[in-house]
C-alpha cells in the first residue's frame, strides 16, 4: 500500500461505507499495518489493520484480532505517538 494514502473508505458491520484517516503505517516483523482513525468527530478511537494481498496480489485490510499481535502493534504506536495512546 502507498504511503500517501491519507483517507481509505471501508464498510461497517451494517454495510454503510466509512471513511477513515490514514494516522500511520507500520511496518513490523514482515507486516505491514494500518492505524486509522474513523472521520466521525463522535468516534475517538483507533483502529489497527492488517494489511494482506489476496490471490490477485491486491491488499485486503482485516482487523487486528490476536490479542498478542494487537499488543505488539499497540507498542509499536504507542512508541512513535507515545501521548496518544491506541484503544
Amino acid at each position: 500500500m502507498d504511503n500517501d494514502v491519507k483517507t481509505i473508505v471501508l464498510k461497517d458491520e451494517d454495510g454503510e461505507e466509512v471513511e477513515f484517516e490514514v494516522i500511520t503505517k507500520l511496518d513490523i516483523e514482515d507486516n505491514e499495518y494500518l492505524i486509522v482513525a474513523s472521520m466521525d468527530e463522535d468516534e475517538e478511537e483507533a483502529i489497527a489493520l492488517k494489511i494482506l494481498q489476496d490471490e490477485d496480489g491486491n491488499d485486503v485490510l482485516v482487523t487486528v484480532e490476536d490479542e498478542e499481535e494487537f499488543e505488539m502493534v499497540s507498542e509499536a504506536y504507542n512508541t512513535i505517538f507515545s501521548d496518544e495512546p491506541l484503544n
